[in-house]
């Protein structure tokens, strides 16, 4: 029996409910991806299954609008597919259990995956309904966007003649998006070699930072540990002069470091002065930043002096003078839209292997130069010392159109049906976005959706009346675009 049948727009709702009943989470993405096709031969609409399971269907303009530029229709079909513990349910072979509070849609002890599932129902809705005033239509459905935009990336968008896109991905409703940050992954890789030597080892931890999102918060001040070790470490290398035993750090690249940790050899006298010069360090730190972290806190312990080995001094030198010089954080904040972060790095990953010490940022920038330019600033960084840099998982990112056609009828369209104005704004973060800009040249983008709460857990929730309202946005700017 539909649990969402008397609910409006009632075709969204059909096809959301019918996309719940099939599994669908990153990687287990064929049984949607099949529905979906078999959706659009059933309607006799032109369709196209990639081998990344991503499909794309096409439909022409309704009367008098066969000749206007065709708009695409874009949101992922797969999900965060999560469960409670006690839920008994196989989320690979199981669709969900939903049901409706108040006026809000879940499932039972189950992430909901509106997420993009909202997205795939709109655009079905729109493509299924032949008395809609519309544009050509070219609905692209990607997977895996959950674990990486691997879909999106996989795309052949050749046959794409669209350069408008209706990204229906966001989950605040009246914000649009309009830009996002590339990305990629930079490791740095320091060789170290050890020496036997007899000293005393003082072991530190530093942790109760706040972290957070490197993309998301990075512009909330808040300090990354690797990065204050560094900054002790330093001052203790050049007052009293010690060793690197080991040393670590944070456990994500796309995470604000909360913790680091280090043992390091210091010749027996001077114990007590680097001791001293660590706390007083750490507590001018501190000072420094009392609201952002106010919970950091350091600790301890001293090993008497043995044998041991530890770093070289050349080793020790390289490692600590590039974790205390390496930039961090934002490096330039968006020059057109106030508040927004354009370029920025985050040391999430600082850990010692049996060969080298390595030191995984997280850059992004909306800014495909600017982006490019800090992984060339690192790489040169880590190869004065020996070094060598590993990039991975290099995407694109979303340039703020400062033209954009799109953005002013969404704006006006919206000003119609809700009588206020949208938040305009951009993310550092990743979005499929980028992916298509990078592959459709002047691609003008809008990232736009429903209220949704607390997605990718069991507690994600969409809100029933949002929908109504998303849908009617975007009809109005579908007749708008004419």
């Amino acid at each position: 029996m539909s649990v969402l049948s008397q609910y409006e727009p009632k075709k969204v709702f059909q096809f959301f409910e019918e996309i719940c009943s099939i599994p669908h989470g990153s990687n287990n993405v064929k049984k949607i991806s099949d529905y979906l096709v078999n959706f659009a031969k059933e309607r006799n609409l032109k369709v196209r299954q990639d081998e990344a399971y991503n499909v794309i269907i096409w439909k022409d303009g309704s009367v008098g609008y066969e000749a206007a530029a065709p708009v695409i229709l874009q949101g992922h079909m797969d999900m965060v597919a999560v469960k409670e513990a006690d839920c008994s349910k196989n989320m690979e072979t199981d669709g969900l259990d939903l049901e409706v509070q108040g006026e809000f849609l879940s499932a039972k002890k189950t992430s909901l995956g509106g997420d993009d599932g909202i997205a795939v129902a709109y655009a079905l809705a729109i493509l299924d309904d032949d008395t809609l005033s519309h544009p050509p239509l070219e609905a692209v459905f990607t997977t895996n966007e959950e674990i990486g935009m691997l879909g999106a990336t996989a795309l052949d968008a050749s046959d794409l003649k669209g350069t408008v896109m209706l990204n229906i991905d966001s989950e605040e409703e009246g914000v649009f998006t309009v830009s996002c940050a590339g990305g990629a992954t930079v490791k740095c890789n320091l060789p170290y070699r050890k020496e036997l030597i007899s000293a005393a080892v003082i072991e530190i931890r530093m942790d109760g930072f706040t972290g957070g999102h490197s993309g998301i918060e990075i512009d909330k001040d808040r300090l990354n540990a690797n990065q204050v070790m560094g900054r002790v470490l330093l001052n203790v290398f050049q007052k009293v002069g010690m060793r690197l035993v080991v040393i670590g750090g944070g456990e994500k690249d796309n995470a604000i470091a909360d913790f680091a940790e280090a043992a390091i050899a210091v010749n027996t006298e001077a114990v007590d002065a680097t001791k001293k010069i660590i706390e007083d360090t750490f507590a001018e730190i501190q000072a420094e930043h009392p609201l952002s972290d106010p919970n950091m806190k350091l600790q301890l312990n001293v090993m008497p002096e043995d044998m041991l080995e530890s770093f070289s001094g050349a080793a020790t030198l390289a490692t600590v003078v590039s974790l205390a010089n390496m930039p961090g954080g934002v490096q330039r904040m968006h020059p057109e839209v106030p508040g927004m972060v354009q370029t920025s790095l985050n040391l999430g990953i600082l850990k010692t292997e049996p060969e080298q010490v390595q030191l995984v940022f997280s850059v992004r920038s909306s800014v495909e130069s600017e982006k490019n330019f800090l992984i060339e600033k690192l790489k040169s960084l880590t190869e004065i010392f020996g070094g060598n840099v590993i990039v991975e998982g290099n995407y694109p990112g979303w340039e703020y159109k400062a033209d954009s056609k799109l953005r002013e009828v969404m704006v006006e369209a919206y000003r119609q049906i809700y009588g206020k104005e949208p938040i305009v704004e951009g993310v550092h973060a990743g979005l499929e976005c980028g992916i298509f800009a990078g592959k459709i040249p002047g691609l003008d983008a809008v990232s736009f959706g429903p209220q949704m709460n607390n997605i990718h857990t069991t507690n994600e929730e969409l809100n029933i009346p949002s929908v109504e309202r998303t849908w009617k946005l975007i009809l109005k700017t579908l007749e708008m675009l004419k």
